[in-house]
Formats: structure tokens, sequence, C-alpha cells
């Protein structure tokens, strides 16, 4: 697609995962200035870099649930750049382990959360700064369907990710309007949220292998399939373009296959 994102700063989250370097490679494609964040998968987020050839691409560290950690962040971006477009908030967590709520860690609670929400506020917050300077720039949220429709056993997981879907994304595309609003010759600050469902990354791999599992999980799509990291990333493409989606903003967009609560197959 042509998205005119050339030349165009954008910072990826957690960009050392399989849906992470699906987003990286797909921004880097587009002729975009890639920041490619990892918390602890160096070697990783460095393999990618390299990969990613002509783009301008640099790998940075930062534990982003440390505020300290977040500026630092930023910051440096900043430094290597000068600017930046935009913020993919892609960093996150999910136990593997089932825990009904009765018999859910505390500890378990509150670092899925600040690991899935507050970091993204702390990010957030930075990016802000930075929009509000340049008058420009628009950030993409990393939700789940496990936010949209709930997910038993991990009621840590879809609390974070439907806040980010809902409270902070209609929120923020209020507050980030104001800091860089519309002129003649721009479309405004904007925020958006897409939320997988199903997708073949190394976070699922090992439920992958379920094969009932994946049965009962795609039976709720009307496109009965798992997703590619590419079908994510092409959406949060398209989203960050001010070209193409330029008058779309605080939407929550499911790549699901048109997943429901409910069978639509059996």
């Amino acid at each position: 697609m042509n998205a005119a994102l050339n030349q165009k700063v954008v910072l990826v989250t957690g960009a050392s995962g399989g849906i992470g370097q699906a987003i990286a490679r797909a921004f880097a494609a587009e002729g975009a200035r890639v920041v490619l964040h990892y918390h602890r998968c160096k070697a990783a987020a460095e393999k990618l870099a390299r990969e990613l050839g002509g783009a301008e691409t640099i790998a940075l560290r930062a534990d982003m649930t440390r505020e300290r950690e977040v500026k630092q962040l930023f910051a440096r971006a900043r430094r290597e750049f000068g600017r930046l477009d935009t913020l993919v908030a892609n960093a996150g967590i999910w136990v593997e382990r089932d825990a009904p709520i009765h018999k859910m860690p505390l500890a378990q609670w509150r670092r899925t959360i600040d690991t899935d929400l507050t970091s993204v506020f702390l990010c957030c917050r930075e990016f802000a700064k930075i929009v509000k300077q340049q008058r420009r720039g628009n950030v993409v949220l990393v939700g789940s369907t496990a936010g949209i429709f709930g997910e038993p056993g991990h009621a840590d997981y879809a609390a974070a990710k439907s806040a980010l879907a809902y409270g902070l994304t209609r929120t923020l595309k209020n507050e980030f309007a104001k800091l860089a609003p519309p002129t003649r010759d721009y479309c405004g600050a904007r925020v958006n949220c897409v939320c997988p469902g199903w997708t073949v990354s190394p976070m699922t791999a090992a439920h992958l292998k379920d094969t009932a599992l994946i049965r009962r999980a795609t039976a709720t799509m009307a496109l009965p399939k798992l997703a590619r990291a590419e079908d994510v990333a092409n959406a949060i493409v398209f989203l960050a373009s001010d070209k193409l989606a330029g008058h779309i903003t605080g939407q929550t967009l499911v790549v699901a296959g048109g997943m429901e609560g409910r069978l639509l197959w059996h």
C-alpha cells in the first residue's frame, strides 16, 4: 500500500516479539524509520534491525513499567531521529496458566496491569508531550479480543486490554486532537486501537498445538482461521497513515476474522 509513511519515525514497543516484528517490517516496507523497543530479547531486536536493511532503524531497551526508563527511551529515540510521528504500543504479557479470579494471585494481577496498561499510560504520556511540541503525531494501541469478549482464566489480561480498547482510546483521541488540532494541511492527531484475535505467534505457540482448542476458537469466527502477524501489522500501518486513515480516530478495530461471542460453525 502507499501509506505516505516514507521517512516517518515510528516507535514500536515490544518489537522483538512475533507481532512486534511483523509491525516493524510492515512500517519499514513503507519507508518509515523504525525504533525497535525491546525489554529482554536484545538479540532478536538487533537481528531484526539488521534484517530491515535499508530502513533506518535502532533497537533500544527499556522496562516499560519503570517511569525513568520510559522517559529515557523516548528522549533517546527523539535524539536519534529528531522527531517521532507514530507510537505503536504493542508490548505486553499474557500469563499462559489459567487462573480463575478466585485463585488469581494479587502479584499476577498487579504484574499484568503494570505491564499491559500502566506501561501504555507511561508511553502515551511521554509521546503526548512530543505531539504537543511537534503539532503532529498519532497513536495505535494494541489491545486484544480478550478485552472485547472477556477470557475466562485471564481476567487480568482481559481487564487491561479492555481498558486500552475503550477507556484509554476514546479519552486520548480527544486529548491528542487538542494537542495537535487539524489545520488546512494536517488531519490532526489521532488515537486508535487494534484488537487481534487468535494469531500465530510465539505467545500462542503452546496453545496452537491443542487442536480441540483451536477448533473451538475458530468456530466463533465468520472466517474460521487463525490470523497471521502480518494481518495485524497491515491494520496498524493503515491506522498510522494520515493519508489512508486521516479521518479515523477513537476507533477500535478488531482483527479476528469476524469473531463473535457465540458459535458460528459446528
